[in-house]
This record gives structure tokens, C-alpha cells and sequence, in this order.
């Protein structure tokens, strides 16, 4: 076995795999970029060594300098985690050629499956039902367009050398074809360094099958039955779910053998993963990740397995550890994945600082793969998923009431986030009733549109305990430096000359201003009088941003976090952002759209569209921006004439940036 690994990848995969090294004994050089330099994976590894700037390119994606890092800290083998160079073809050959072991397949599978298109061929030939589609090397737009023509619309276009919904547009008609393939091309080039495509017909109502197959050096295979990940987002999986609800024995046996027909075509060896699209009673091959996937866990949950440990064995040369007859599903599992974006807002990317971080906590039913902290600040030169919350229970009933409980203790403030939309799926009832399919999300609108609650009486309670606490502190403070502290006037009861005075507290929410008056009682108490005259005896008691609420008598729990512009409640009611209002603050009047068209997070300018003094319809297209691994078009708001233009290609651009000005037709 080895005796020290480098683990080439960072985040919450990086610290998957530290976690099964340290229990094998086995030591792990974690490798950073400047934006990583106080990452968890460098902080949980045995060593960490700096490997170049915050873009991949310069630093995670640069294999000199991975190598080199290797042969410097002495490790016996790479492990590249997924992403980044978990699938390069020549980063293998690097390793092997510096006499490291790649913990992975031979470059020679990597280079079979690396291409969809080739990868699709070859699995014609081995006898694997297709997806009908073009998988040519002609890549003009017209031998595309003419193929889809064939194929019939609507037909789905993919980035030929990657994965992840990367590169990947929906088109339902001939009129969008040269738009999506122009966009497809750009965003495959930029993920992948490849802009070539395939073409294939659109699947109504598909689901997402994938089967976990593992093969060693001596020409064993075996596969670990299957997960369901069908309900996704911008092509790219949010949960997953072992196994797959409503599989019957025959049709898992079939794909199971068609996986391990799909990995022996090639020589396969190590993790790997055949995906499989099912729709109408019938299954095609989409592709093969020759690595290990983010979803590896529900498997792990079901069959008991930890198939990092496997990969390690078999990258070291021994055999598989169990045979097929050997492998058994026990219980369901569910996995949900926890990314830094905004659904609201076609699910953008975010960035900012983690204020507030609060995870259920492990035990045999719930697991937290992370590779964040509170205090960390997520950035945008990488992928935005911060952690995956894994489920498992007897079947998948009792699963998802585990997700669902799960989900409702996390809590994290100070960077947008999917949360709320991963409880909104969990808690519908036709998730819980129907067979997943990829159109899920898109069926249901309801789970993205914004439609705040108003605060009820607890909330505001929370927020009001949190705000007289601060002045209390800020009293003390003022007690505490003044030449008299015993004076009256720094009392924290509310002392006044002639009677006990209220503390006003004002806040405002997206459903108007909320006024309260608060009558000190004790240490903690209060008696609150809000608006309208609806009054409750409030104690609450502190445990950093937890807070233990009772309202007459009535015990609940919440989290109260302050944030830069806001106070954020955390509770069984839901998440609420509240501000706080000076007493004497005059009311700031919400400016009209003024035509500039800003940078909704930073990132680069791949492609400016239009030029000044040019008139544009509502909708155009006038900016692509690139940011966390995705491409972002800006749009005009409305009709009108570009003023003044301040995008330049390749330059960086800073959220809140003004890009483009428009002004509206007269």
C-alpha cells in the first residue's frame, strides 16, 4: 500500500479522500492556489504545498507543477479527485512517466471515453444502445445544422470533451440552432479547451441512470448497482438517490452488464461510472466517467462500501475487494448538493463570505461531505459547490423524511445559496410520489419563485432580543470607559427619572417596517409591545448565534446572524432578512432602472456583442461573461441605443460593475 498520496484537487473531494487516507494510515499532501491558501483541504491534510495563482489554469490545472509537487513531497501516487485533471489523458501519462502511480484508469481508457463522440462509437461497436445523434468530426455549423435537421427537434447539443452541463444548450427549433451551437462552442472551449460537439435528439421526460462500475489490474469487474440522478439543474445534478426508485431486478441486472461491457471495451481499470439515459421503458448510453463522481456517497451509503478505499487497493495493485455475488443494496440513500448560487436568478453563481455556518449533525443516517467553514470567503475562480448532505434509511420513504429533517437544521448565511430550493423539492409531494425525471424543476416553477412569508411574531422577536442585546453590550462598553460607571444613566433597565422608559427597536422587511417597544424585565427579558399593540413576555438565551426564544412560555429555537447589510433569522419558519432602522433614518427611495447593465458577480469578459451608438431590442445579447465555471449573457432590459461601452475582452470585471449604458428609444 502506499505510504503517502497527493491529492490533486481541493474543496470537499479533497477532504473526502484525506479522511479514508488518514483512517488506511496512509499520509496526504493537500496542494493549494493563493485563493486556497487557508482552504480546509490545506488545513486537514498532513502537508500542503502552494502550486501557483487562484486561476485553475495557473495552478490545479498546471501538471508541471503537480508533478513537481509530487516528486518534492516524496508521495507514492496522485489521487485527482474529479474535475480539473481527473480525466486527462496526459496528466496519467505525466505521473507515470515520474514514476508516481495515478490513482485512476490508464491513460488509454481516459482517451477512449474522453470523448463523447468517440466514446459513443465505441460503444456501438460493443453492442450498447444509442441516444440517436451525430457524432461526427465534421464540424461546420451547416453538416450540425443539417443533423439536427435528421435527427428531428428538439435535440440537445454537448460539449464533446467534458461533462457536467458544461457546453450543453436545448434547442426546439431550426431558428435557435446557430445561437445555441455559437454559445455551446464557447462555453466547451473555455471549460474544456475543446470547442467540438455532438448532436443528439432530445429526450422528453428522460431519466438519469448511472452505474457505478470498478475494475482492477487482473481483469476482474464488477459494478455497485446504480444511482438515480435525475433531478438536475442547467443540465448538472443536484440529488441523487441510490437506487433508483421504481428499477425493477431485470432492467438494474441489464444495465449493470451493459456497464461492465462499456468498461472491459476499453481496458478500464479503477472507478469509473457508465451514464445512462432511460426514457419509454428503454435505456441508451450517454458517456463514461472514467473517475470518481461527486455523487459516490449514496453508493457508499447502500452498499457499506467506501470506494475511495477501493480505489487505493487497486491503484496499489490488488485485487477487487468483493466479487459480484458478494455485493448487496441495503436501505435507500439520497444526496443533496450545496452550491453557492442564486436559483431566483437562473441559478447565478454568488460569492461572498460564509458568516454563518451550521451543519445537521453526522451520525448512521446523515453524512456531510464539506469543504467549507464558517468565516471562509467562496470565490469565483472555482466550481461553486460547497458541501453534499447524504441520507440513508431503510427505504426511500424513511430516507427523504431524513432529508427532509436534515435539511431543515442546516443553516448557512453570507453567501447566496441553494438551500432553500433543495427543502422546496424535498417537501413536494410529487418528489415523494413520482419516478424522477430531469424535467422535474422545470415542471415546477413554484420551487423557484420568490414568495416571501411575513415575519411572524417569533421572527421579529429573534431579531428584536438580538438588537438589545448588541446595545447592552455597547452599554456596558460605554460604563466600562466612562469616569462613572455607576451612574443610572448607563442602567441597562430602562431607568429613567420618572418611570421605566421603552428601547424602540425598528426593522423593516420586504413586507414593510416593524415597529417595537421593549420593557427591560431581567437579564434576557423583555416584555415587547409591537405595532398595533400585540404584546409578549420574550427571554432568550445565547449560544453564539443560536438562540434559545421563549414567548409566553412557549420555547422555540432559531439563529440570528448579522451580515453587512442585514439581520438574518434562521428557523422551523424559514430564513428571513430583516434591517434594521436608526430611528431618525430617513427612507431611501428604490432609483429606477437607469440603463446600466452591470456585472451581476465578478468575472471576465469573453465576449462583447454590440458596439456604441448601436440600437438594440429588448432581450439582445450584449455581454458573455464567464464566472465559476459558467457562461453568463447579459441582456438588454429593454429597446434602445448603447451610449457608452466599458466591457473589454479578457479584462476582470467586479460585481456591480457598469458594463454597458443604455438609453431607451424616445
Amino acid at each position: 500500500m502506499f505510504r503517502k498520496i497527493l491529492i490533486a484537487n481541493r474543496g470537499e473531494i479533497a477532504c473526502r479522500i484525506i479522511r479514508t487516507a488518514r483512517r488506511m494510515a496512509i499520509a496526504t499532501v493537500a496542494v493549494y492556489s493563493d485563493a486556497d491558501r487557508n482552504a480546509r483541504h490545506a488545513m486537514d491534510a498532513d502537508q500542503a504545498l502552494a502550486i501557483g495563482p487562484a486561476p485553475a489554469r495557473e495552478s490545479y490545472l498546471a501538471i508541471p507543477k503537480l508533478i513537481e509537487a509530487a516528486q518534492a513531497s516524496g508521495a507514492d501516487a496522485v489521487h485527482p479527485g474529479y474535475g480539473f485533471l481527473s480525466e486527462n489523458a496526459e496528466f496519467a501519462e505525466a505521473c507515470a512517466a515520474a514514476g508516481i502511480v495515478f490513482i485512476g484508469p490508464p491513460a488509454s481508457a481516459i482517451r477512449a471515453m474522453g470523448s463523447k463522440a468517440a466514446a459513443k462509437a465505441l460503444m456501438e461497436k460493443a453492442g450498447v444502445k444509442l441516444v440517436p445523434g451525430y457524432h461526427g468530426a465534421d464540424q461546420s455549423e451547416a453538416r450540425l445544422a443539417a443533423a439536427a435537421a435528421e435527427i428531428g427537434y428538439p435535440v440537445l447539443i454537448k460539449a464533446s470533451a467534458g461533462g457536467g452541463g458544461k457546453g450543453m444548450r436545448i434547442v426546439a427549433g431550426a431558428e435557435e440552432f446557430s445561437g445555441a451551437l455559437a454559445g455551446a462552442k464557447r462555453e466547451a472551449q473555455s471549460a474544456f479547451g475543446d470547442d467540438h460537439v455532438l448532436v443528439e435528439k432530445y429526450l422528453e421526460r428522460p431519466r438519469h441512470i448511472e452505474i457505478q462500475v470498478f475494475a482492477d489490474q487482473h481483469g476482474h469487474c464488477v459494478h455497485l448497482f446504480e444511482r438515480d440522478c435525475s433531478i438536475q439543474r442547467r443540465h448538472q445534478k443536484i440529488i441523487e438517490e441510490a437506487p433508483a426508485p421504481g428499477l425493477d431486478a431485470a432492467t438494474r441486472a441489464e444495465m449493470g452488464e451493459a456497464a461492465i461491457r462499456a468498461a472491459r471495451a476499453v481496458g478500464y481499470v479503477g472507478a469509473g461510472t457508465v451514464e445512462f439515459i432511460s426514457a419509454d421503458g428503454a435505456f441508451h448510453f450517454m458517456e463514461m466517467n472514467t473517475r470518481l463522481q461527486v455523487e459516490h456517497p449514496v453508493t457508499e451509503m447502500i452498499t457499506g462500501l467506501d470506494l475511495v478505499e477501493w480505489q487505493l487497493r487497486i491503484a496499489a495493485g490488488e485485487n477487487l475487494p468483493l466479487a459480484q455475488e458478494a455485493l448487496h443494496i441495503d436501505g435507500h440513500a439520497m444526496e443533496v448538493r450545496i452550491y453557492a448560487e442564486d436559483p431566483a436568478r437562473n441559478f447565478l453563481p454568488a460569492a461572498g463570505r460564509i458568516r454563518h455556518l451550521a451543519e445537521p449533525a453526522p451520525s448512521r443516517h446523515v453524512r456531510i461531505d464539506s469543504g467549507v467553514r464558517e468565516g471562509d470567503r467562496i470565490g469565483v475562480h472555482y466550481d461553486p459547490m460547497l458541501a453534499k448532505l447524504i441520507v440513508w434509511d431503510r427505504d426511500r420513504e424513511a430516507a427523504l423524511a431524513q432529508l427532509r429533517a436534515a435539511l431543515a437544521s442546516y443553516e448557512l448565511v453570507g453567501v447566496h445559496n441553494n438551500l432553500a430550493l433543495l427543502r422546496a423539492i424535498a417537501a413536494h409531494p410529487d418528489f415523494a410520489a413520482e419516478i424522477p425525471d430531469t424535467g422535474f424543476i422545470a415542471r415546477h416553477p413554484e420551487l423557484l419563485a420568490e414568495a416571501p412569508i411575513a415575519p411572524p411574531r417569533e421572527i421579529l422577536a429573534a431579531a428584536a432580543l438580538h438588537v438589545l442585546a448588541a446595545r447592552d453590550t455597547a452599554l456596558q462598553a460605554q460604563s466600562a470607559a466612562s469616569s462613572d460607571p455607576a451612574s443610572p444613566w448607563f442602567a441597562r433597565n430602562g431607568w429613567r427619572l420618572r418611570d421605566q422608559a421603552p428601547e424602540d427597536v425598528h426593522l423593516a422587511s420586504a413586507h414593510g417596517d416593524h415597529a417595537i417597544s421593549a420593557f427591560w424585565r431581567e437579564e434576557g427579558a423583555y416584555r415587547l409591545v409591537f405595532a398595533g399593540g400585540d404584546t409578549v413576555e420574550a427571554r432568550g438565551l445565547w449560544q453564539g448565534a443560536r438562540l434559545r426564544l421563549t414567548l409566553d412560555g412557549q420555547e422555540t429555537r432559531c439563529s440570528v446572524v448579522e451580515t453587512e447589510d442585514a439581520l438574518v433569522v434562521l428557523a422551523a419558519a424559514g430564513e428571513f432578512r430583516l434591517h434594521v432602522i436608526a430611528p431618525d433614518a430617513a427612507q431611501a427611495e428604490e432609483s429606477a432602472g437607469d440603463g446600466r447593465i452591470v456585472a451581476p458577480i465578478p468575472g471576465h469578459i469573453r465576449s462583447v456583442l454590440v458596439t456604441a451608438g448601436e440600437n438594440v431590442a429588448r432581450g439582445q445579447a450584449l455581454v458573455v461573461m464567464e464566472a465559476m465555471k459558467m457562461e453568463i449573457t447579459l441582456t438588454a432590459p429593454f429597446a434602445g441605443r448603447i451610449t457608452s461601452i466599458a466591457a473589454t475582452i479578457g479584462a476582470m470585471a467586479e460585481e456591480g460593475q457598469a458594463l454597458v449604458v443604455i438609453i431607451a428609444e424616445a
